[in-house]
């Protein structure tokens, strides 16, 4: 089903806002060189659940990033409500995921270009969960 222009909107508000909270909050905690982007917004047709996909540099530093941000989740939401407070009656629960996307393009680009053969090496071939 295809998203709704509504749908479309509170997204890039959202991500929009999200961007300035989550990097503001590295560059406050101490966490120089860390980039974090907000790849991508999903709004189910409700406005009741966002699914916010972040995308992570480096990427070694992902899984634990992803932990504090899913534990200050409340602290989040609340920060962002103040910010759309204006433009949104309710703000949806926030779901955070590693978006992987650019790792795994990076993979193809290198597999087409001969330095990682999955065919020679199958181990190169992870499971990639659809999110």
């Amino acid at each position: 089903m295809e998203e709704s222009q509504r749908q479309k909107k509170i997204a890039s508000v959202l991500q929009r806002d999200l961007v300035d909270i989550l990097q503001g909050a590295a560059t406050q905690g101490g966490m120089r060189g860390i980039i974090i982007s907000v790849s991508k917004v999903r709004v189910t047709a409700d406005l009741t659940d966002a699914k916010v996909y972040l995308s992570i540099f480096p990427n070694n530093k992902a899984k634990v990033l992803l932990e504090g941000i899913r534990a200050n989740k409340p602290m989040i939401r609340h920060e962002l409500a103040q910010r759309t407070k204006n433009q949104l009656r309710r703000m949806p629960v926030l779901e955070f995921y590693v978006d992987d996307s650019l790792e795994h393009i990076d993979k193809i680009e290198k597999s087409l270009k001969g330095e990682d053969n999955p065919i020679q090496n199958p181990d190169l071939l992870d499971n990639r969960k659809k999110g």
